[in-house]
């Protein structure tokens, strides 16, 4: 006996013939049937086509014929029946993966031909149903769990939008575009942000390297990402207080070809970097920052905001008074420190703070001692708020004080290298052991001479 040639898959033997002459015959016959009224039997006839193509392992067959099956449901409006030959032809046994996968994208098509929104979701949860759990298909279930989320976010209900997405693990895709796991992976970020589950913005976000952005910058989809990537980290970062990531994401905006070719949007990003930089906390890392940015050739084109930066360079006193005359109008203007929200109010206390903090910094390089009173005076605020003010910077150690409080002196001390630190406790060290080592010859030359007269 002869047999037709055949393959191994998975250790079986399986039959390779051919049923396009049949498909091609079967198939139109089908469709007129189902016409005529006649569903069933159509149905009937092409599953029983269906079994012969499957088994004999013609995938081309195999796949016209379920994409006919499903069109054929379509054309009838028989909803039931379209959700019911899905499932019932994606558990077939030895079904093919490519035959699955091409009904999956044709009944993918289908979902904006359904009638009503109840058709849509049901049949998007069919098809989520069949793919759940299979890896050839991983990209159309990731797109229709998109569409479901969407379908729900319309409906006010963004929790359940939130953790449909969230179901995805879209960076283990290997099949789907980089492009495409950005954008899901950002509506996952959103939709967090969206129902305020911060911290598990901050998780999801790891998953994107922002390398990804400067290796495709030249796209213009990729700049359109990056640039909701950093709106959502910003939202993040306003939500936690987080100025000086404010100011590293405003600068990264301005990498983007589509902001830096558009001066108004250039600018706004840039002031905002500024603004942002000089509401941060003082430390070496915003320090480092604010001198690289007034080196920045940019920041001339926005020369208001390049003075304001500049005061807080400079090692003089900054006036409360005189900052508000000069840029109070300007910066009031910006949504930064905008009167009418109540983060804007927050940051112009946070701004007066700074201000206070840089003042309270000069006065530690110029004065070994003076009163709280005198200090007070300077730094244009009650005592008691004077105090607290530099109770704090010595707590977070950004200058060294110490204040006596009946006699309502303040003495600042230099702080000291670490290397100079170490320097000067091995010296101490080494003087405790001489003084060790002479007073151990002193009790041994005592004992000594009692020994002698004894």
């Amino acid at each position: 006996m002869v047999l037709p040639e055949s393959t191994m898959d998975s250790g079986k033997m399986k039959m390779e013939l051919d049923y396009s002459s049949n498909c091609d015959t079967k198939i139109p016959e089908c469709k007129k049937l189902a016409r005529e009224g006649k569903l069933y039997d159509a149905l009937d006839q092409l599953l029983v086509l269906e079994k012969l193509a499957r088994t004999g392992a013609d995938m081309i067959s195999t796949s016209r014929i379920l994409i006919a099956i499903v069109e054929i449901c379509l054309e009838a409006k028989d909803w039931a029946a379209l959700n019911e030959h899905i499932i019932l032809l994606t558990k077939r046994r030895s079904q093919l993966k490519q035959a699955v996968t091409n009904m999956v994208q044709e009944c993918s098509t289908y979902i904006d031909k359904m009638p009503d929104k109840e058709t849509t979701i049901k049949l998007i949860e069919t098809l989520r149903t069949v793919t759940e759990g299979k890896i050839y298909v991983e990209v159309e279930r990731a797109r229709l769990t998109h569409r479901l989320a969407k379908i729900k976010e319309e409906d006010g209900d963004i929790s359940s939008a939130a953790a449909v997405m969230l179901e995805l693990q879209v960076e283990t895709y290997g099949s789907m575009s980089r492009l495409e796991k950005a954008s899901l992976i950002l509506e996952q970020m959103r939709l967090c942000l969206a129902k305020q589950d911060f911290m598990r913005t901050q998780i999801i976000a790891k998953k994107i390297n922002v390398k990804f952005f400067k290796d495709e910058n030249d796209k213009e989809e990729a700049q359109t990402l990056k640039l909701k990537y950093y709106d959502l980290m910003m939202e993040l970062a306003r939500h936690e207080g987080w100025h000086l990531e404010l100011c590293r994401h405003n600068r990264a905006v301005l990498e983007t070809p589509t902001v830096s070719n558009d001066p108004e949007r250039k600018h706004t990003a840039l002031s905002r970097a500024v603004l942002y930089l000089v509401l941060a906390p003082h430390e070496p890392e915003q320090a480092d920052l604010t001198h690289r940015l007034l080196a920045d050739k940019l920041l001339d084109e926005i020369p208001t905001y390049k003075e304001l930066l500049r005061l807080f360079v400079n090692p003089e006193l900054i006036k409360w008074s005189g900052l508000c005359e000069i840029y109070e109008k300007d910066l009031r203007a910006t949504e930064v420190f905008s009167s009418s929200t109540e983060e804007g109010l927050k940051r112009w206390t946070d701004l007066r703070n700074r201000v206070v903090e840089h003042n309270i910094r000069i006065m530690a390089k110029y004065y070994t001692k003076i009163t709280l009173t005198r200090m007070a005076e300077l730094l244009d605020l009650p005592v008691e708020e004077t105090e607290a003010c530099l109770c704090n910077l010595v707590e977070t150690g950004v200058i060294n004080a110490r204040t006596d409080r009946p006699t309502g002196v303040v003495r600042f001390t230099g702080t000291q290298e670490p290397a100079a630190l170490l320097d000067a406790w091995a010296a101490s060290l080494s003087k405790l052991m001489s003084l060790v080592n002479h007073t151990t010859h002193l009790i041994h030359q005592e004992e000594m001479l009692a020994v002698a007269q004894s």
